[in-house]
């Protein structure tokens, strides 16, 4: 099994950052099913000035949006994500290894989004419980899943930035 996932890595140097995405899904599966069996729903736990650890569970998406609604966003949310994914595998396929921040973005994205499908399909709402804020103001709960998103996004940033800007580079 490991020479056929070799021989189909050989040609497609960006899939060699692949890993990470896995290390990410595993790190926010792990820390998810932590929260669910330490935390109970809703109920904040102080770690510091600027954080609390609260379980809570988002039926929507980003900021709780259609949250409210009667279930059909679980599905759409849910293969949309899927439709993104495969792209950005894709066009992970067309990158070199040596557009590391490029590839650090992709795989991060990739790595947490799977996370958050995965909750989606399997529960039917995402597992949030990292709880930011100051004083009164709080930032809506998320996960490692999130911020490996975010993270990826970063790095997506600084290749626009400071990525190769000659014509062999992938788009």
């Amino acid at each position: 099994m490991l020479n056929s996932l070799i021989e189909s890595v050989k040609g497609k140097p960006g899939l060699w950052w692949l890993p990470i995405s896995f290390i990410v899904f595993y790190l926010d599966q792990l820390t998810k099913s932590m929260a669910t069996e330490s935390l109970k729903i809703y109920e904040a736990v102080h770690v510091n000035t600027y954080l609390n650890w609260t379980l809570m569970h988002n039926e929507g998406m980003a900021f709780s949006i259609l949250a409210d609604q009667s279930g059909w966003q679980r599905w759409v949310i849910g293969f949309v994500a899927i439709v993104i994914v495969v792209w950005l595998l894709i066009w992970l396929t067309k990158t070199t290894t040596k557009q590391k921040f490029l590839n650090l973005g992709l795989v991060f994205v990739i790595g947490g989004a799977l996370g958050n499908i995965y909750d989606r399909f399997a529960l039917g709402y995402v597992i949030d419980f990292i709880e930011a804020h100051y004083n009164e103001h709080y930032w809506p709960a998320f996960n490692v899943a999130d911020t490996a998103i975010s993270l990826g996004a970063f790095f997506l940033i600084l290749d626009l930035i400071f990525g190769e800007k000659d014509e062999d580079k992938s788009s």
